[in-house]
């Protein structure tokens, strides 16, 4: 069991350093569409949480897969959410129209 926990540590660790250069060489003209290929993964992660969750057999197990589901649903939204409004800032705006008590200067 030890040298498993092992392994799945430095599988993590390295992970994260190999994510974490991916994503600093990442020019900020990508980011909208790199946020949405990771919302794709997100879905898919939420999906396996549920297949987990499903196969749970013991109380830890239901607990550890529950906290799994609401994680991955709150990082989907999320992720939405973040590139929703990403998407705004690249959309025009309306020019607003003068109001009615504004009074040209002579």
């Amino acid at each position: 069991m030890g040298n498993a926990l092992l392994q799945y540590a430095t599988v993590l660790v390295l992970s994260i350093f190999v994510g974490i250069e991916i994503i600093a060489k990442v020019p900020s003209i990508l980011h909208t569409p790199l946020m949405s290929g990771s919302n794709a993964i997100h879905g898919v992660i939420l999906v396996g949480s549920m297949l987990v969750l499903g196969g749970a057999t013991t109380h830890l197990q239901e607990v550890l897969g529950f906290l799994a589901v609401i994680l991955a649903t709150l990082n989907v939204v999320g992720g939405f959410v973040v590139t929703d409004r990403m998407l705004e800032m690249f959309k025009a705006k309306k020019p607003q129209a003068p109001k009615a008590n504004d009074e040209v200067a002579s």
